[in-house]
């Protein structure tokens, strides 16, 4: 006899909340419908760019979870690295669905609230185990005290461990495309991929090796599924199908979800409305020229790292600081990036060569998106400590660079404090294929702004 098992997914919402009603009630009829259904998220369900998921750390994404009866669910890198070790450590406390993730360890242990697999035994007899692995970040967990292996070795640890306990398996992937396609081609025991990170969208899967990948895009844009026909005398897996299915299409939204929400971000603004400081007169942004703001926060970045030069783009703070107090939202508004310092040592010819690049106006106006950044485009770049002369001509060109009003030594070694996002893709070679770059955690730029705000008041 053949009988149906519809798997839903969302993946990367990134705490776009505006598409959850409609997500909530479309499961919620889905559920209605089906009689073997199970629902998974592949993580980056929460993004501290949302003022109600920065308010409580997430918690609130785990409510909506719960309310939804998800069956599994695994970390992204916003849960995984955008949250001090404490507050990952807390924010599945309530969670009433298991976390699967198996390459994260504390001390050589995982944490109580991951499992390193998941069996789940469906009504008709059916064995499905889910895996569940994270992208691993490496430096930046161990700076947050975590240790995170590598998700291909845990992979093949985990499939020797469930071998022959399971008809079908599963693994919630937040490692991104091109890691899903080497999964598939080292592991065809695995039965289907559930991928997220790279915000991919398959609107009809792809087969690899047999194994089936699939990815629901970003935001709540979409919701993931993969309809699985099984023999269920003999337990084989006759057909696996993905499709997915655009929010923008559906009309309802669910009432309980809607309430939810609204009395988070009820209870996030009067958290946020903390006082951080006063100021006597606003402090301006501008994106593309000097300005009081974006150079006060370059400052206090190189001196929060101890460094020689500070280095920051302008278009890292989003607006200007109006006179008069100064609160929580306020600093998370205009400087809303889960963007960390950090530190790394650059001989002078690398630093020119990296001020040469970062002073084309390709790169001023260049719109990024992921690597952290929460903003629109790069802006300006600003020093703290390092001035350059610029030859004239039709082409912007750096001329000289002084460090500290002494002409740049090229053979020396100088310490910049900057951005972990110029560690990401192709931005400054310089930074990003360092040998030793230094993380300064769990704080973000906001944190280091709100230091200097306090600081010089």
């Amino acid at each position: 006899m053949l009988q149906k098992l519809w798997i839903y997914h969302t993946n990367d919402l990134h705490s776009h909340f505006e598409n959850w009603p409609k997500i909530a009630a479309y499961i919620k009829e889905k559920r209605q419908i089906h009689d073997q259904m199970l629902l998974f998220d592949i993580g980056d369900h929460m993004d501290r760019v949302n003022l109600v998921s920065e308010a409580d750390y997430g918690k609130v994404n785990v409510k909506l979870l719960n309310q939804l009866g998800y069956d599994g669910v695994t970390i992204g890198n916003n849960e995984g690295i955008t949250l001090p070790h404490d507050q990952l450590d807390q924010l599945y406390e309530h969670a009433q669905f298991p976390v699967v993730l198996s390459n994260l360890f504390e001390k050589g242990k995982r944490p109580s609230w991951a499992k390193p697999y998941h069996m789940i035994q469906m009504e008709n007899g059916l064995k499905i185990c889910l895996l569940g692995v994270t992208i691993a970040y490496t430096p930046v967990y161990e700076k947050l005290g975590w240790e995170i292996t590598d998700p291909f070795d845990s992979i093949r640890d985990m499939l020797q461990e469930v071998k022959g306990q399971a008809d079908v398996i599963v693994l919630l992937s937040h490692l991104g495309i091109l890691h899903d396609r080497e999964v598939a081609r080292d592991f065809p025991d695995i039965d289907m991929i559930l991928g997220s990170h790279t915000h991919h969208l398959l609107e009809q899967g792809e087969m690899d090796n047999g194994v089936l990948l699939a990815c629901a895009e970003k935001y709540g844009h979409y919701i993931g599924c993969v309809e699985l026909t099984i023999d269920t005398a003999s337990k084989e897996l006759i057909e696996k199908k993905a499709t997915v299915q655009s929010v923008d299409q559906l009309i309802s939204e669910s009432d309980e979800a809607i309430t939810t929400l609204q009395q988070a971000e009820r209870r996030a603004k009067a958290l946020m409305q903390e006082k951080v400081t006063e100021i006597e007169s606003k402090l301006e942004t501008k994106w593309f020229d000097a300005s009081p703001l974006p150079q006060l926060l370059t400052d206090a970045i190189k001196d929060w790292c101890g460094a020689d030069i500070g280095m920051m783009n302008a278009g890292m703070v989003l607006d200007s600081l109006e006179a008069g107090i100064v609160t929580r939202e306020e600093v998370h508004r205009i400087c809303p990036h889960p963007i960390n310092p950090i530190r790394v040592t650059l001989t002078g010819q690398q630093l020119i060569e990296t001020v040469r690049r970062a002073c084309e106006e390709k790169m001023e106006q260049l719109r990024i998106k992921g690597f952290g950044f929460r903003g629109e485009l790069m802006g300006k770049m600003l020093y703290s400590g390092l001035t350059y002369t610029v030859e004239e001509g039709e082409t912007k060109r750096v001329k000289d660079v002084f460090v500290h009003d002494q002409l740049i030594n090229k053979d020396a070694s100088y310490t910049i404090g900057t951005v972990d996002m110029y560690t990401l893709g192709s931005l400054f070679p310089h930074i990003r294929d360092h040998e030793h770059i230094e993380y300064f955690m769990p704080e973000f730029l906001r944190d280091v702004l709100t230091w200097r705000l306090k600081e010089a008041t």
